[in-house]
């Protein structure tokens, strides 16, 4: 282990993040009422330029007017290369009340655009007096996010959680698929005449999960755009989960019902893990670093990964 310990991610359910766009102020109630974790509202990529002003208002309004219980409530903001994101930050941050949680960085390529917002918000919190700093989120889409990553990662106390954002990510890297994430027809291996298909998001996504997981960031992955191929999404948030991913967007309602299935560990998996523990407990008092459990070794690694599966299910129930 190295001497630098890697911070804790913070301690709040994130499986499913649902979007809903803030030119539909009648879908608020509803995404309230949804069983996400994470609630955002959307001033970018899902509103048309000439209805931002209006989006923005109807934000405003909702954010102290719609219950959103216990939810963590987020607003992308405008990307840094358009003229809106300002105003984005300064009237959500002027009017909107503490309750706003977080505010999503589109776009982001270095860690100076997020020391750009952070200045902003710094500075207009400090003139408000708000009670409570809002946090961050950012989504990688380019591929200079990519490249800068780490960076990326440290660049902010602030910041929460970082998101893959497929579509824009495609795009910036010059890759042949009009597809927002899932399994792309042309980038398959062939073996004995055979096409096997594997994950062309793979490689992004370990790279974010190595960057968030050494500074204490949630690793979420982001959207899967054919929201009537169920199984394609969940194939790709197992995908995610198993590489240590938290959590997966939904652009649809019915997307919230399989995120919270793959990212919800299962009661035989839960009830396994706890297991592990008391086994290991059992040979610590024996004085033996290692054990057999279910006809395979079992050591002080597999407490800890035990323990965040333990640790995760505890924090759902409470949620």
């Amino acid at each position: 282990m190295s001497f630098r310990i890697q911070p804790a991610p913070p301690a709040r359910p994130n499986r499913c993040q649902l979007f809903g766009p803030g030119s539909r102020p009648a879908l608020f109630p509803k995404m309230a009422g949804s069983a996400a974790d994470v609630i955002n509202l959307d001033l970018e990529d899902s509103v048309a330029p000439a209805d931002k002003p209006a989006a923005r208002a109807n934000i405003i309004a909702a954010i102290g007017a719609v219950d959103w219980g216990t939810k963590t409530l987020s607003v992308r903001i405008n990307g840094l290369d358009t003229p809106f994101w300002y105003r984005d930050v300064v009237d959500l941050l002027e009017q909107a009340g503490d309750r706003l949680d977080m505010l999503m960085i589109p776009k982001v390529g270095c860690a100076a655009d997020v020391y750009a917002v952070d200045a902003l918000v710094t500075a207009v919190e400090r003139a408000m007096g708000r009670a409570r700093p809002v946090a961050f989120e950012v989504i990688i889409e380019s591929a200079a996010g990519i490249s800068h990553v780490e960076e990326i990662a440290a660049a902010s106390p602030r910041l929460q959680a970082m998101s893959l954002g497929a579509a824009d990510f495609a795009a910036s890297m010059g890759m042949q698929t009009t597809g927002i994430g899932g399994t792309q027809e042309n980038y398959y291996m062939l073996r004995e005449g055979v096409r096997h298909w594997p994950d062309p998001w793979h490689w992004a996504q370990a790279a974010i999960v190595a960057a968030c997981r050494t500074h204490g960031i949630l690793p979420v992955d982001g959207p899967f755009g054919d929201f009537s191929d169920d199984e394609g999404y969940r194939a790709q948030a197992r995908r995610s989960a198993t590489l240590g991913m938290v959590g997966k967007w939904a652009i649809h309602p019915k997307q919230v019902a399989l995120a919270n299935e793959v990212f919800t560990p299962s009661e035989a998996t839960v009830a396994e893990a706890r297991e592990i523990l008391a086994a290991m407990e059992a040979a610590s008092a024996r004085g033996e670093g290692a054990t057999v459990f279910k006809g395979r070794l079992v050591d002080i690694a597999s407490i800890k990964q035990a323990e965040v599966i333990v640790r995760q299910a505890e924090m759902i129930a409470v949620s």
